[in-house]
């Protein structure tokens, strides 16, 4: 399905020409893979430099859907390149990243979507593993790991802290919807054949989760590849203790907003909180891992009490830096 010229005008959609086109055939499956990206364009080339290079083993073809949620267009230069793939390039004006999904899908074609986030960068066999991996098992869709890949000099308690790992499965494990994401995933085109939104702009973050969720309710299964990962950037402005603190807030306010009154998870936090402050003078004498990942965890739960009386601290929809 192709809407890209149905967007009330709001979209501004450039198709490129490239260097090394690659021919879209009727007789191979097709895959576009989605960017949704916000104030980015750095680590966006990045991104685009290593799906130019993605391959194929003549299984399938692919092209890039690069949706930019800043209405200024900061991913319009790295977007214009010619990376060699074909690009479709637009606008979602309104910073919310489930409409920008919406806006992604709206303008992919072929048999398969797939999603990495703009400030993730993927290795030259990551497609092809995700589309034999999925080819082999009875899914609608497959995930991968997001591994973190630090910048030199990242401090060490930055890397110990565990900050940005992520948890890994074994390849064929069936995920409940509290595992998925959308930051390294395949999914089958015919998902969203019958959902006009299959992102709730309410959800403000979490829409992913939101969206597996449903699918899985509704009989859909999704599973795990161990061996496609994508590898997630960690720049310098990420190790600040400043932007993990509010990513732990950020988070916490979210988890509550999109699940709602849960007593059980409430209480929890209620408890938690205090205890998380009690102890931060203790794990302060076990190093700063220990201290920041007690911080962390303390923020996360502090933004979940805030979110419940309807205050978010944050005041923004993404935390960039």
């Amino acid at each position: 399905m192709n809407n890209a010229n149905n967007n009330g005008g709001q979209t501004s959609v450039a198709q490129l020409e490239t260097k090394q086109p690659i021919t879209v055939s009727d007789e191979l499956p097709h895959i576009s893979v989605c960017i949704c990206t916000f104030k980015r364009p750095v680590l966006l080339r990045r991104l685009l430099e290593t799906l130019s290079a993605q391959k194929t083993g003549a299984l399938f073809t692919y092209s890039i859907v690069v949706v930019d949620n800043d209405q200024a267009g900061s991913g319009r230069e790295p977007s214009l390149r010619s990376f060699g793939v074909p690009l479709r390039y637009c606008v979602e004006p309104k910073q919310n990243i489930a409409m920008a999904r919406n806006r992604a899908i709206q303008n992919v074609t072929g048999d398969y979507v797939a999603f990495i986030d703009d400030d993730e960068f993927a290795p030259p066999h990551w497609l092809y593993t995700l589309y034999t991996t999925l080819s082999q098992h009875d899914a609608d869709g497959i995930l991968g790991p997001v591994d973190p890949h630090f910048e030199d000099g990242a401090p060490r308690w930055v890397i110990e802290g565990g900050f940005y790992h992520r948890p890994s499965y074994s390849t064929g494990m069936v995920l409940p919807w509290s595992k998925c994401r959308t930051g390294n995933v395949l999914l089958k085109r015919k998902l969203f054949d019958d959902d006009a939104v299959p992102f709730k702009p309410e959800c403000l973050s979490g829409e992913d989760q939101d969206f597996f969720r449903r699918k899985i309710e509704g009989g859909k299964t999704f599973i795990w590849c161990h061996e496609a990962p994508a590898l997630e950037s960690v720049p310098q402005v990420r190790w600040r203790r400043g932007f993990l603190i509010r990513r732990a807030l950020f988070r916490g306010v979210f988890a509550q907003r999109n699940h709602g009154l849960q007593p059980v998870r409430l209480l929890q936090a209620i408890i938690s909180t205090p205890l998380y402050a009690i102890a931060l003078p203790i794990a302060l004498l076990f190093g700063q891992a220990k201290f920041m990942k007690c911080v962390f965890k303390l923020s996360y739960h502090a933004g979940r009490l805030l979110a419940a009386v309807g205050f978010n601290p944050i005041h923004q929809p993404y935390v960039t830096e």
